[in-house]
């Protein structure tokens, strides 16, 4: 308290902001993710987006890339608890089977917590035995 004043710290924070954005941006360049800049890049011009900035399309990448993350896992645990509510009707014979099957009900419960619904038809296999050999279905 000495009557400085720091020159490094603005009111409010707007330098410290523009500058971690600038780093992040910078460091898209070296970054290779998972869904393809040649992907994004096609479903970008599909919905009549275009950029030349390769980190634009690499942020929207990563952004895909977690958003789908986050999908899957809260459709884990719609699976999870699913399942667990399957165990308690039918103890014995369940409690040796531990895979997980996810479903589309898991998926389109996911996504509907993001304002995705999903309409499938009814041919797919909801059902965990669906494609099995009849032989070895436990119904």
């Amino acid at each position: 308290m000495n009557g400085q004043t720091s020159h490094h710290q603005p009111k409010d924070g707007r330098h410290d902001d523009d500058a971690a954005l600038t780093e992040f941006l910078a460091s898209l360049m070296d970054y290779t993710p998972t869904i393809p800049d040649e992907l994004v890049e096609h479903y970008l011009a599909k919905s009549g987006f275009q950029c030349p900035d390769v980190r634009l399309t690499r942020l929207v990448a990563v952004a895909t890339q977690k958003f789908i993350a986050d999908v899957a896992t809260d459709a884990l645990q719609q699976c999870k608890a699913r399942q667990s509510a399957v165990v308690k009707d039918k103890r014995d014979k369940q409690q040796k089977d531990k895979r997980l099957i996810l479903t589309m009900e898991d998926l389109s419960k996911a996504l509907r917590e993001y304002g995705v619904n999903v309409k499938h038809q009814e041919y797919f296999a909801d059902s965990p035995s669906a494609g099995l050999d009849p032989a070895s279905r436990d119904e």
